[in-house]
């Protein structure tokens, strides 16, 4: 036996059987009283009587005769007659007394002041008695002899045994009950904890389809199905970081091959066509563009991860950045016959914040709308403000959209709803973070087979807000 077992028996089991044994012992003092005590009250009962039948100037002799032949009680108790000197000459049986017999209750009740004495013990023969005895006087106080009453405690012991005995086999069949109980309460225990051990090591050597049965709808159960949860979003988690591996792994590879390619045939000898030469220098630029686009989409991925990543915050003009940005994925609309529209009003909207990180999102978002259009598709770029405080730029396409039950994970990390069109799976995770960090939302809104709206809110520089920092820069006392 080890662990939860083992401790139940030395602790709960334990103390169960301490406490049984401890009432076991107390009941049987009780047992053993209430029998002492009622056998006592009865000898001291009967001993006060001989005080009546014995008057100061009878003839003890002859009356202690008179007494014992008289005594209702011969079969329960033995009557012993002691005379002035202290022995024995008459007992309630017919039989002489026993030769050095003891009877320390005598010598007790000589030196008492009510004249009684009380013992209990086993007599010459062995057998466990109680005895008292009353010590009869004379006018003037002085003993004239004595009654000694004695009864065997055989009978009592053996009551008494039996009551301890039905005791003891009650506490032995309530300990038998609660091993049996607590076996099965601590096996419902120990046989999940075990079977949650063993699954949660094939989780953890990578085995994500493992899971545990149910046994009980308590606390245990809602372990399981934690476990079982847990298990499924770490399959879903493995899963798309392996195909965020196979996606970037693809879309590195791809200008790569581009690269390599242009750059063994300009190292072919008689190399001399200047317009090739000019085409593959303009493909290794760009591919090395996409490539290092491709780096720093991970490293800033990585930079979120870690909580690293810094902004450098500016007073800008929204509006600039956005049309940068649309106007440096126009051409690539119009090589593959799509139209982006761009509608915003003509006036200044200052925000605070990092120009290149809010170009990165918008690049980024237009980027998906253009990839998830087909030839003639549009996608619509719209600014409002909101409230004289808000700015509010929706970029809507109306390309296959996105299913409902990929919506509500597209900003999650790895999560690609599409595997056939390229990208890593973290652009729109970091486009999040990065409008979070600007103080910001990043929502998407989309109906599969009709297109896609993404919505991003910023705070817009109010006057009231400039203010504000002006006077939390102002140096104190100016």
């Amino acid at each position: 036996m080890k662990g939860i077992t083992k401790r139940w028996v030395f602790n709960t089991f334990g103390v169960i059987l301490i406490v049984l044994c401890v009432l076991i012992l107390g009941f049987s003092m009780v047992v053993q009283n209430y029998y002492y005590n009622g056998i006592f009250r009865t000898l001291s009962g009967r001993s006060s009587e001989v005080v009546n039948f014995f008057s100061d100037d009878s003839d003890f002799p002859e009356m202690a005769r008179e007494y014992v032949e008289n005594f209702p009680d011969k079969e329960l108790m033995e009557l012993i007659v002691i005379d002035k000197n202290g022995d024995p000459v008459l007992t309630s049986t017919g039989f002489p007394p026993e030769d050095g017999l003891k009877m320390p209750d005598y010598h007790s009740a000589l030196i008492s002041k009510d004249h009684f004495g009380d013992w209990h013990g086993k007599n010459s023969s062995g057998e466990n008695v109680m005895a008292v005895t009353r010590v009869i006087t004379d006018r003037n106080d002085d003993p004239v002899g004595g009654i000694r009453y004695v009864v065997s405690l055989e009978e009592s012991d053996r009551r008494i045994f039996i009551a301890i005995s039905a005791l003891c086999l009650v506490g032995i069949l309530i300990m038998f009950f609660i091993f049996i109980s607590s076996t099965y309460f601590l096996g419902s225990i120990v046989r999940p904890v075990r079977e949650i051990t063993a699954t949660a090591k094939r989780i953890a050597e990578g085995d994500f389809n493992a899971r545990i049965d149910k046994f009980y709808d308590d606390e245990i159960g809602d372990l399981c199905d934690t476990i079982n949860y847990m298990a499924g979003e770490l399959g879903t988690a493995d899963k798309m970081k392996n195909d965020f591996i196979s996606s970037v792994s693809h879309e590195l590879r791809t200008p790569l091959t581009a690269i390599k390619g242009w750059a063994e045939t300009m190292q072919l000898d008689g190399f001399q066509d200047r317009a090739t030469l000019e085409k593959g220098m303009r493909i290794i630029i760009k591919e090395t563009e996409r490539l290092n686009g491709i780096v720093e989409e991970v490293l800033d991925f990585s930079r979120i991860q870690q909580d690293r990543m810094v902004l450098i915050m500016d007073k800008i003009d929204i509006l600039a950045e956005l049309d940068e940005s649309i106007y440096m994925q126009r051409e690539r609309a119009n090589t593959e016959n799509k139209h982006i529209i761009f509608e915003a009003p003509d006036l200044l909207i200052p925000v605070l914040g990092d120009r290149n990180r809010l170009r990165q999102v918008f690049i980024n978002i237009i980027d998906n709308a253009l990839k998830y259009c087909s030839s003639g598709g549009e996608v619509n770029v719209k600014v409002e403000i909101e409230n004289e405080e808000r700015v509010v730029i929706t970029i809507a396409d109306n390309g296959c959209g996105i299913s409902a039950d990929d919506l509500p994970k597209v900003k999650q990390k790895f999560y690609k709803a599409n595997q056939t069109v390229r990208g890593s799976g973290i652009g729109l995770a970091v486009a999040d973070e990065i409008v979070r960090l600007h103080k910001g939302t990043l929502d998407i809104d989309s109906i599969e087979n009709v297109g896609t709206t993404v919505t991003i809110t910023i705070p817009m520089i109010t006057e009231n807000a400039q203010r504000s920092e002006e006077a939390e820069a102002a140096p104190e006392g100016t």
